[in-house]
Parts: structure tokens; sequence; C-alpha cells
């Protein structure tokens, strides 16, 4: 790949549509697109101002190919710092590859994936975290991925770490100073005020770090495991919140012995409900499986919807699954089931017995469900979305991307070993070098250290052609 190239690609999804946009960047945009393109008004694309819009033709192979909108992009006000042409056609797939290959004989190269933003990242438009972002926010199909995104886009997480990661800085270089003058025994760094720091930046990774498995729920759906005895009405309330059969429902205990999952977006938020087989003690192997797999569903979930029939599963029998499910950061909401069946005062019976069972520190919400009662399925959605955003702040960073996490568990385990190194009084230069990791780590994420050319080709290979 050679970046001193002029490419182009078309922006636009593949297929027919009423319009389609072609992007050309590099050096020869604007001087090859001129070859081209007819303006109306006779205007020159070279000789105008940046951002300018013209109405012409194009011609290719001596005939007119179509009528289109060209706006220009002078360096270095433009997506990627570039010359940048963006050329608006009618959508015919003909008309498209017509274009390219009319581009590709003046020899500009056909786009390679995220080619467009990866100039974005290498000509300081923006940094590694917000071009990552840019690509979030073109898969985000909910409310709360899309909101995710444009924040950390526009530098929310950025802004956060290179507060970090100054105050690293500034306090390697007083430690570096020390060394200069060792021989003098000045102290330019307080060690009670480096333990402070260490302390201070150590909470905000631990934050950043627990951030995000919300902020990867939020992006790639937010997992809902619901489980519970067999013929409790899980599949009921899957088909129920999904409103199609995606289940089989029936009668007979044992039906579902595989997890089925599927999406929803509530209010916004997208959640991933994973329907469960009942969990029982049995001899048949493959319902075995299927219990053993609900119960892994249940330790990547976020969220349990425990489904229970009062009359059929007592309150111990409830205590005694919750207790093989329950972690600290699981939140639980239990759920009495087929209320349309019952005598109401059969549930809140047994609701005050299990109350008295569950330790007081658990914070479980109960809730009354019926599958043929409308209103208690539209209360559950709101009660699912009210606590996922309650766990949200609105100025609250939340990080969502795996290598970001990864680097920012190193940056913690280097802070550690600071940490660990104060506490037993080791010298500055040997606390430097485990300061400059952290540096690095965190520096690895908004890309203000050098980063692997392998990294950026896995980062923005995952793009789609034309951006």
């Amino acid at each position: 790949m050679n970046l001193a190239d002029t490419i182009v690609a078309v922006a636009t999804p593949p297929g027919e549509g009423a319009i389609a946009l072609l992007r050309v960047s590099g050096p020869e945009a604007i001087a090859t697109t001129e070859v081209l393109f007819q303006s109306k008004s006779k205007r020159s694309l070279q000789k105008g101002g940046s951002q300018d819009v013209y109405f012409g033709t194009i011609n290719y192979q001596n005939e007119l190919l179509d009528e289109v909108l060209v706006t220009v992009f002078k360096a270095p006000h433009s997506y990627t710092g570039e010359d940048v042409v963006e050329l608006s056609c009618h959508g015919s797939p003909y008309i498209q590859q017509q274009l390219l290959q009319a581009y590709i004989e003046q020899k500009v190269r056909i786009a390679t994936p995220g080619e467009f933003t990866l100039r974005a990242y290498l000509n300081k438009k923006m940094d590694l975290s917000q071009a990552e972002a840019v690509a979030d926010l073109i898969a985000s199909d909910a409310a709360g991925a899309h909101r995710l995104a444009l924040q950390q886009m526009r530098g929310g997480v950025s802004s956060h770490l290179n507060s970090l990661r100054e105050k690293l800085i500034n306090f390697t270089a007083l430690i570096e100073l020390e060394l200069d003058f060792s021989e003098e025994d000045v102290a330019f760094a307080d060690r009670q005020e480096l333990v402070n720091l260490v302390e201070a930046l150590q909470q905000q990774l631990q934050e950043l770090l627990s951030s995000f498995t919300l902020g990867n729920a939020i992006k790639s759906g937010i997992p809902v495991a619901i489980a519970g005895k067999p013929n409790a009405g899980k599949s009921s309330l899957l088909n129920a919140l999904l409103n199609e059969e995606k289940a089989i429902v029936s009668d007979i205990a044992g039906t579902t012995r595989d997890s089925i999952e599927d999406t929803l977006v509530i209010e916004g938020l997208k959640f991933r409900f994973i329907d469960t087989a009942g969990l029982r003690e049995t001899t048949d192997t493959i319902e075995a499986f299927g219990v053993q797999r609900a119960y892994e569903k249940v330790t990547q979930a976020q969220l349990l919807l425990y489904l229970y029939d009062p009359l059929d599963t007592p309150p111990k029998a409830v205590l005694e699954d919750l207790n093989k499910m329950k972690r600290a950061d699981l939140q639980i909401i239990l759920v009495e089931s087929k209320i349309d069946r019952f005598d109401p005062n059969a549930f809140l019976a047994h609701q005050e017995e299990l109350i008295q069972l569950l330790p007081p520190e658990w914070p479980i919400e109960f809730l009354k469900l019926s599958t043929f009662q409308p209103e208690t399925i539209a209360h559950l959605k709101t009660s699912l979305h009210r606590k996922i955003k309650a766990t949200q702040s609105s100025e609250s960073v939340l990080i969502s991307n795996a290598r970001h996490q990864e680097a920012l568990q190193l940056a913690a385990e280097a802070l550690q070993t600071v940490a660990e190194g104060l506490q037993h009084q080791i010298s500055g230069d040997l606390l430097s070098i485990d300061l400059k990791e952290a540096i690095q780590h965190i520096g690895s994420i908004t890309g203000t250290i050098e980063v692997d050319q392998d990294i950026l080709g896995t980062i923005f290979g995952r793009f789609c052609i034309g951006k």
C-alpha cells in the first residue's frame, strides 16, 4: 500500500439506489476529476475554493455518462487531511463501475478497506481511538451504540486517557531529573506525592476497565439470560418479547435443550436475550448438556431473568438455583410467571417466604408476568432498560473496544509494579522503567506512540471500502 497514491472508492453500499457517492483522496484527486468533469458554470475545480460544490457532467470514452454533483475539499480541510473530491452520481451499478474505471485509467488506485480513515489518522485529523470509533459508528444499530460511538469519535475517551498519560509523563520527568542530579542527592519527586498519584491513577484505570463490560454490551447487545426450572415459561417469554415463534413451547418438560438467542432494541438499547434449558437434574445426556450450557450462558450474561412458577417451584428451590448463578456483577430480576392462571395470594405468600430466605445484600427485583397480558411484558422491558440506564452516568466514559481493555490492563499491571516498588523504596531508575511502560500502553490506545503496522492493518482492515 502506497499512502502517497491517489485513491478512489464507492462510499455508498453496493447495489442499485437513487444516488451513489464516490470518494477520491490524494495529491491528484482534483486534477484527475477535472479531466472527467465538465462544470455547467465553467468553473475550474483546481482554482476554486475548498468545500465548493459544482454541478456538471461526466464524460467517459467520448460519451456522456451522467450528470453529477462534485464537492471539493482542499487539504488540510478534509476528512483525510489531503485533497478530497466527493462525487454524487445516480445509483446505477453500471455508472459506478464506469466511473471507477475512468479513474483507474488515470492511475488512481482503488482504496483498501479503511484506507481513507487510516490516512485521516496518519495526517493527525483524529487519533487511533477516534478512528476505531468511526467503524463502531458505522456498525451501530441502536441509539445506545450510536451515542457511545459518537462520544468516542468526538474524543471522549481520548481526552480522558491523555490526561492520565500527561500526569504520568510529568512525574516520570521529575524522577529522571533526579537521576541527572543523583550525585548531588537532590529530590525533585516527593515519594509520598508519587504514592498518592499512583493510587489515584490506579483507581481511574480500574474504573475504565470496569466500564468495559457495560460499554461492550451496549455496542454488541446487552446479554440477558432467561433461566429457571422446566416449564417455567422461559420460551414463551422469549417469543412474547420478540413477537414471533422463535422457540418451541410445550407442556413437556425439557423441550428446550440448547440455548436460543435473538436481539431486541428497547428504548434505544440493544438487548441479546438467551433462552436456556430448564435447570434440573436429569439422566438424559443431551438435556444434561443443555443444562450445563444454561449455567455457562448465565456466566456470560449481564442480566438474569429467573422465571419460576410459585405453585411448582418452592422458595428453597429458587434459592438453590440462584446460589449456583449469583455473582457480584450479575443483575437479577425474579419473574413470577403464569400469573393469569393462579390465585394472586399464592404468589404473595411465596414471595414473602422467598424474601426471608434471600440474603439482604442481594439487590433483587421482583416482577409478575403473563405472556397473555401485554402490560406485564411492557413492564418487564421498562425494568430491563431502567437497570442498564442506572449503571450509566451522563458524564461517564465507557470503554467498548477489546484492544483498549487489553492496553489498560497492561498499564494497570505496570502501575501495580510501581506501587509495589514504592513500598520497597526501590530506586528512581527502576520506577522510571515501569512508569514508561504504563505510559506506552496508554499511548498505544490513542496512537500517541508508534503503533505497529500489523496492528494498524488489523484495525483498519475491518472498515468498509470507501471509509
